[in-house]
């Protein structure tokens, strides 16, 4: 299947979708980034993110990486990564994947969340739709450097290990600065390309969605991962900083040790002399 058979059609909001009152929303992350510019695979629903109507669905493309399908079959999800993989920036060996289902409320004045998950939506609109893409999305990239600030607490167990029971630290200097540099790349990836404490532009023209938005954050735990995340964080840089800190303290105590036996030889290298011109 190609992209051409993606043709543009009626919105999938109505609820007269494929499942009926059901839809499958999968979100995918293919790399760092993704350039959305003059892409066209359908008609336009919003440009922050940017997102088409696909045949009987919605594309929502992120820049920081990742996009959320809405409302398609597996064809034709494995169609539009496809196409979208060119414009991916330091594209994944294996992608980061989150999914939902939404479906129609019997009671048509509220959005919630079902236990289990499971979304439940007064109306299938492209604002709703949107909000559950943003949050899945950042729910999706907060599981990605979740696993790689797991992945540096690993390499910093061994050296804290053998700090405390031999009262020495790792000789490679290189390996605790690139700890350092991991850390500063989760944390300006969260910080700045993705921007999790902020709220979707669509909350800016739909302030009446602000509930379904919080209950969402609530319920994919956003905010108290993203602070997890923030302390992990400086404790890898603490700890990082404080092992360099030791390492540059002996080093020097080292160069010290070189300076006084140097100066001592010159010493007793004059000291021969004047005893030798004496003699």
């Amino acid at each position: 299947m190609n992209l051409d058979q993606l043709t543009p059609g009626k919105p999938a909001v109505s609820g007269k979708t494929a499942t009926g009152s059901m839809l499958r929303i999968r979100a995918v992350m293919l790399g760092d980034r993704i350039n959305p510019s003059a892409l066209e695979i359908g008609t336009l629903v919003s440009s922050t993110p940017v997102a088409f109507r696909i045949h009987a669905g919605l594309v929502v493309i992120f820049r920081y990486g990742v996009v959320v399908l809405i409302g398609l079959s597996p064809s034709e999800e494995n169609a539009l990564i496809e196409t979208l993989k060119s414009r991916v920036i330091g594209e994944f060996n294996s992608y980061e994947e989150e999914s939902a289902q939404a479906q129609l409320c019997n009671d048509q004045g509220a959005d919630v969340i079902l236990p289990g998950g499971r979304i439940c939506l007064s109306k299938f609109t492209d604002d709703r739709l949107l909000l559950i893409a943003d949050t899945l999305a950042k729910s999706t990239a907060l599981e990605r450097d979740e696993r790689r600030v797991a992945a540096v607490f690993d390499v910093i167990e061994p050296f804290a290990r053998e700090l405390a029971e031999r009262g020495r630290t790792p000789r490679g200097r290189t390996s605790i600065l690139q700890l350092i540099g991991n850390a500063l790349l989760v944390q300006q990836r969260v910080a700045g390309r993705v921007a999790i404490a902020e709220k979707p532009d669509a909350l800016w023209d739909k302030p009446e969605l602000e509930r379904l938005y919080s209950r969402l954050k609530d319920d994919y735990e956003l905010k108290e991962r993203l602070e997890m995340l923030e302390r992990k964080l400086s404790a890898i840089s603490g700890t990082a900083n404080a092992l360099t800190d030791i390492m540059d303290t002996r080093r020097s105590l080292r160069l010290e040790w070189v300076i006084v036996l140097l100066i001592a030889m010159e010493v007793a290298i004059e000291c021969f002399q004047i005893i030798t011109a004496a003699h």
